[in-house]
């Protein structure tokens, strides 16, 4: 399980080191894809596997479903952890997360979140004072 908030550093070669914590449940491989948000989500392979499967299942008559799983799907990549830790995350994906220097490692639950850390800041900001009506609309869904 993947819990915890960290602050890492991309190097100057676009690697990123996983919190020694994350590194035993992700295995050596994963898989990294966009996420929502403007994020990048790295899924242990058995997750990935498990979405993949629920976006195969998605109907592609419907537009929406089609351009979702476009979106995962093609964006992912295999990733291998090196002898330190670190994953190199591609150009694409860098891009699409708007990821400069300094980066924030969510671990949520079941994946692992990577945001930039300004970006995640803002949100996590702005989140905290929505955090009374945000609870009161989950306390619909039964959570």
């Amino acid at each position: 399980m993947f819990i915890g908030e960290y602050t890492y550093s991309i190097d100057e070669k676009k690697r990123l080191a996983i919190p020694a914590k994350f590194r035993k449940a992700l295995g050596k491989k994963a898989v990294i894809t966009r996420g929502i948000d403007n994020c990048l989500v790295i899924y242990p392979l058995s997750e990935w596997q498990k979405l993949a499967k629920k976006l195969e299942s998605l109907p592609s008559s419907k537009i929406d479903a089609r351009g979702f799983a476009r979106l995962m799907l093609a964006g992912a990549v295999d990733v291998v952890l090196d002898k330190l830790g670190r994953i190199l995350i591609p150009d694409y994906l860098k891009n699409y997360a708007d990821l400069k220097k300094n980066v924030a490692i969510l671990g949520l639950s079941n994946r692992i979140e990577i945001w930039d850390e300004k970006k995640w800041q803002e949100y996590k900001q702005k989140t905290e004072r929505e955090v009374g009506d945000i609870a009161e609309r989950l306390n619909e869904l039964g959570v």
